[in-house]
């Protein structure tokens, strides 16, 4: 049946005008040499013992370069003389089997990784956490283990307030290749992860043989601004510092109080939850606070990412999207990583229109105190791309002299093909 609109969808569209957003840019670009030079300066390495089996665990968030990270690192290892092999570490994802993280695990940039990649299905449990719940331990049956932590507050998943929020304890708890774990660890409430966490980081400290762990610092364009090895003594007092430091480099929406964020794709490959909460302004947590957080009436999803692999985590948070994002998903996979997540919203599938035109036009129908064609309204490609964006025409006057705005084009006219899809 067709759907009937009051008044239907005959409004105005603002046209579009393509802007800059500048950040600070600093970043390595010699990012093999920059690791080795860590790893042959660093006097701790001489604990890694020669014919030492390590593992190295390896997370499915989008870090810039991690193949050839992954590699420059097993080869320092290697030149040590201990032998390293490639575990995953990404809790649900991938629907939290085997073949859905081998499928993963090459679209994340770990392709062509050096190393024998092993499969841990099950795990010990170490003990000693709160209210019975019990982290799995990294890399057993391995003499030690080495883990790639992405230090950038906005791609971790939950952003939330609290003393610590610590990536060695988050990448803890999401156990190589181990849903239970995380599914544990969510299932104590996120209210609490700010006081958890670093709990479960000095449990899985104590009694998991975890080496070090390499901090990837990026910056606003994805690009590692610093890299830092940190021994796993030191993590827990480290860390605060190192987000601090991550925090102060996100990128942002730089135009506030919108009608209608478009958002053209979304995927665990760029965020945890689809689409960053730290840029949105909206979280499935009932808990997640952030100052200066975006404002928006109305969120359109149009497509889900080539790379998500039909997981639509975080489409629940948008108010309208489309049939295609809706077909393209795949509900075995998403509703896994919400479970496991203890999250529902982020699951739950949005109002859905045939075409990208009909569903930006819906949510700005739906927008209050919006006098059409004013309305003011940002198009990302995704909540990393957020250096080339485009914004509508009544926002120029505000924007011409921001001293982080370039303006790089005239005002055009929203791109729509023959079909109603929105011309990224």
């Amino acid at each position: 049946m067709a759907l009937i609109i009051e008044g239907g969808l005959d409004l105005p569209l603002p046209r579009m005008i393509p802007v800059r957003q500048k950040f600070p840019d600093a970043c390595i670009t010699d990012i093999p040499g920059e690791i080795e030079r860590l790893f042959r300066r660093d006097e701790k390495m001489k604990r890694i013992r020669a014919g030492s089996r390590i593992a190295v665990a390896v997370g499915s968030r989008g870090i810039h370069a991690i193949d050839r990270i992954t590699r420059t690192v097993i080869d320092e290892i290697r030149r040590l003389g201990a032998n390293p092999f490639v575990v995953p570490s990404m809790g649900s994802h991938g629907g939290a089997t085997a073949e859905g993280q081998r499928k993963i695990w090459p679209t994340s940039g770990s392709r062509g990784v050096h190393g024998r990649a092993r499969r841990l299905v099950h795990g010990d449990r170490p003990g000693g956490f709160p209210r019975g719940r019990h982290p799995g331990l990294a890399g057993p049956g391995s003499d030690g283990c080495r883990r790639h932590r992405r230090d950038q507050s906005h791609k971790a998943p939950h952003s939330l307030r609290g003393r610590l929020r610590e990536r060695a304890s988050e990448n803890g708890r999401h156990r190589p290749g181990q849903a239970p774990r995380a599914t544990d660890f969510h299932s104590c409430g996120m209210d609490r992860f700010g006081e958890l966490l670093p709990k479960l980081g000095r449990v899985v400290l104590e009694k998991a043989p975890i080496l070090f762990g390499l901090a990837v610092i990026e910056n606003a364009y994805e690009r590692p601004a610093r890299l830092e090895i940190v021994w796993s003594e030191d993590m827990i007092g480290r860390e605060p510092a190192l987000l601090k430091e991550a925090r102060a480099l996100m990128p942002r929406v730089i135009p506030g109080d919108l009608d209608v964020l478009i958002v053209h794709e979304i995927g665990k490959e760029i965020s945890g939850s689809g689409m960053d909460p730290n840029i949105t302004g909206r979280s499935s947590s009932p808990f997640f606070r952030r100052e200066n957080s975006l404002k928006v009436q109305r969120i359109v999803v149009l497509n889900l990412s080539k790379a998500s692999g039909g997981s639509a985590m975080g489409i629940g948070l948008a108010d309208f999207s489309t049939d295609k994002a809706v077909k393209a998903m795949n509900l075995d996979t998403t509703w896994i990583n919400c479970i496991t997540a203890g999250v529902t919203a982020s699951g739950k599938i949005p109002i859905h229109m045939p075409t990208d035109r009909e569903a930006i036009l819906l949510a700005l129908k739906t927008c209050s105190r919006v006098r059409h064609p004013q309305s003011r309204i940002v198009w990302i490609r995704n909540t990393l791309a957020l250096e080339q964006i485009r914004v509508s025409e009544p926002l120029l006057e505000e924007l011409k002299n921001h001293p982080q705005i370039e303006i790089a084009g005239d005002s055009v006219p929203m791109p729509f093909d023959e079909q109603g899809n929105l011309l990224y």
